[in-house]
């Protein structure tokens, strides 16, 4: 069996350290996109992010292929919006959760402030898990990038190897 890496990337944070991830465990990599993109600038950015998260709103996602019984591990990789995982990625979990909830989730959130850990619970409520393999949260990886975040993602990695 193997591992999928699942994430949502708008500004790139996640997608640096979904493919970070990915190189170092050797898995698969599935980006999730929405049908219709969020503005990714100025106000109307938090204003349509944040209100499509707070509402729970599930956009419909571009067509993505993930077959989870190749997969004995999905790692979710998202930004954090308003404390929730970003709307595409609900989407996601909504559509696979049954299946999701037998397999080892880890969870890494990339964010400017805070809210990562409630977002772990409501993933964790969402797919019906109690707890993840390992979580990983780091603060706007791709333009604040540092030596310790390589650690903490070694960490992370370290902690699925078995």
């Amino acid at each position: 069996m193997s591992t999928a890496v699942v994430y949502y990337s708008m500004l790139g944070n996640s997608e640096m350290v979904a493919e970070h991830i990915a190189k170092k465990l050797g898995a698969d990599v599935i980006r999730i996109e929405p049908d219709k993109a969020y503005p990714d600038k100025g106000a109307k950015k938090f204003l349509w992010g944040g209100k499509s998260a707070v509402m729970g709103e599930m956009p419909v996602l571009k067509p993505y292929e993930f077959d989870a019984s190749k997969y004995d591990k999905v790692i979710i990789g998202f930004p954090v919006w308003a404390s929730r995982p970003a709307p595409p990625i609900w989407t996601f979990l909504n559509e696979q959760k049954d299946v999701l909830k037998e397999k080892k989730i880890a969870v890494f959130a990339c964010q400017s402030g805070n809210g990562a850990e409630k977002a772990f619970d409501r993933i964790k409520k969402q797919i019906g898990v109690e707890k993840f393999e390992a979580e990983l949260i780091l603060i706007d990886p791709k333009t604040r990038g540092n030596a310790d975040n390589d650690g903490k993602i070694d960490s992370f990695c370290d902690k699925l190897h078995n």
